[in-house]
């Protein structure tokens, strides 16, 4: 089921890019960084970083955007040390409501991404057996789904308050982030601003 709607999403994003080409100003708009917490299947929740870019529009209203994300979460309990990380490189298209006389841009967005998940345990010495190391590495695909609200703090840079869950085989994940982007070159105005404009 979980494979079928990422297929589904990625048909209707190829089919959406496709269509509307016409309208599109796609390349390298902004770039910016993430700070947030996660929250993933099974696990306590735990800190994340990342970076990603958007690459201009596909439509007037939709962005298309690049990430690259990181968390790492760690237990010991009886001296066995757990750890689990997940790097997530994707892309994602967000779509912005038309918002009049506003500051604060809203946006829902849909994305694809692979999830390079690694899982370790270490179980200490004892009973005349030495310290053991297990570990597994897993590359799983991923639907995300989320919005959030962004507004331009000056002329060249953007904040972003945003909530995605992720969903992914036995690592399905919640996250809160907040983002800064920076305008890359003499564009004319940022992001939140050609929304406010309109």
């Amino acid at each position: 089921m979980k494979r079928a709607v990422a297929v589904l999403s990625l048909v209707l994003s190829v089919f959406a890019a496709s269509s509307a080409l016409a309208q599109s100003d796609l390349g390298l708009k902004r770039l910016g960084i993430a700070a947030g917490y996660v929250s993933p299947e099974n696990l306590d929740g735990t800190g994340s970083f990342g970076v990603f870019a958007d690459h201009g529009n596909i439509t007037p209203n939709v962005h298309l955007e690049s990430h690259a994300d990181y968390w790492g979460w760690s237990q010991n309990s009886l001296g066995i040390e757990s750890k689990v990380h997940d790097i997530a490189v994707g892309v994602r298209s967000k779509y912005q409501f038309e918002v009049k006389n506003s500051k604060v841009v809203p946006f829902a967005g849909v994305g694809l991404g692979m999830h390079f998940i690694h899982s370790e345990a270490t179980f200490p010495a004892g009973g005349g057996f030495p310290a053991e190391t297990a570990s597994e590495s897993k590359t799983k695909l991923g639907v995300d789904l989320g919005g959030g609200l962004s507004t331009a703090v000056s002329p060249r840079a953007d904040l972003m308050g945003e909530l995605w869950y992720g969903v992914v085989t036995d690592v399905s994940q919640f996250s809160m982030r907040v983002a800064m982007s920076f305008k890359l070159g003499s564009q004319p105005t940022s992001s939140s601003s050609r929304s406010r404009s309109r």
